[in-house]
């Protein structure tokens, strides 16, 4: 009796459904959003997603990933550096996005701050990862309405995230170790951001935020040129308020004139 060479059509099924349970465990990423910088009236917005697989959100509690607030900044620069060394050993996907004051004001003229962070989380979701690989979204709700914020960055997203489940919550950063971690990198770049401006200006430009006396003795320093100064977000009413008592003139247009750099859309993002 001729032997065939062919195995057992049990082996061949096991065999497939064997790949295909690891092609699926392989490829079931998370991705965490968080921003940094959404309300002060110095400096950049600046967004973050980072992705990673499921099974390995134990190496964020490993690291001391928490809410980056709760972290001083010594000690959250460190699990950044941490975080950093962890996502080139496995290959985490990293999307930051930094919008610019002028970019800011820009899109302000006709959409909302809420607006402007949809297409930021969009585009860093896009860097972070590849569609196909990923299973769940969890953001830190920008909007006052959880679900149509998230509803609304999936929409930006496109076609080819449709199948993503989306988890869109308020104070996400504390209740979700991902997005925390997703907030650490967002800060420590804003921080780097500022520390830039800072060192360029000679000027210590406080937290940003408009109770910090600091900052607001930064933006009336920073309203005494000819025109308020680039790092400013000029379509801030406190920016607004310290040209007016500053010069006791009518507070400029930033657009009047040519502009470069400016983000318009989320294409001018590449």
């Amino acid at each position: 009796m001729q032997t065939s060479v062919f195995p057992p059509f049990a082996s061949i099924v096991r065999s497939f459904l064997e790949l295909d349970v690891l092609s699926w465990v392989v490829k079931e990423y998370d991705i965490g959003v968080d921003e940094a910088g959404r309300g002060p009236a110095i400096g950049p917005l600046v967004v973050c997603a980072l992705s990673i697989k499921k099974t390995e959100r134990k190496y964020l509690n490993d690291l001391g990933v928490q809410d980056s607030k709760k972290l001083s900044r010594k000690r959250r620069e460190l699990v950044y550096e941490k975080l950093m060394g962890k996502s080139e050993e496995h290959g985490w996907g990293i999307g930051v996005e930094i919008c610019h004051p002028a970019n800011i004001d820009k899109w302000m003229e006709t959409g909302t701050l809420n607006s402007l962070e949809v297409e930021l989380f969009a585009k860093a979701i896009q860097k972070a990862g590849v569609a196909a690989d990923v299973n769940c979204l969890f953001l830190d709700a920008c909007d006052v309405n959880e679900k149509r914020f998230g509803e609304n960055v999936s929409e930006a997203l496109g076609s080819n995230w449709k199948k993503c489940s989306v988890d869109s919550r308020h104070k996400m950063d504390t209740n979700d170790v991902l997005v925390a971690a997703a907030s650490i990198i967002a800060k420590v770049n804003r921080d780097k951001e500022i520390s830039i401006l800072s060192r360029n200006e000679g000027l210590d430009l406080g937290s940003g935020y408009p109770s910090d006396q600091v900052t607001k003795r930064a933006i009336d320093l920073l309203c005494c040129g000819e025109i308020p100064h680039e790092m400013l977000r000029w379509s801030w009413a406190n920016v607004r308020r310290s040209w007016i008592k500053q010069n006791n003139s009518p507070f400029p247009n930033r657009f009047s004139g040519p502009t470069k750099n400016v983000q318009q859309t989320l294409t001018d993002w590449e």
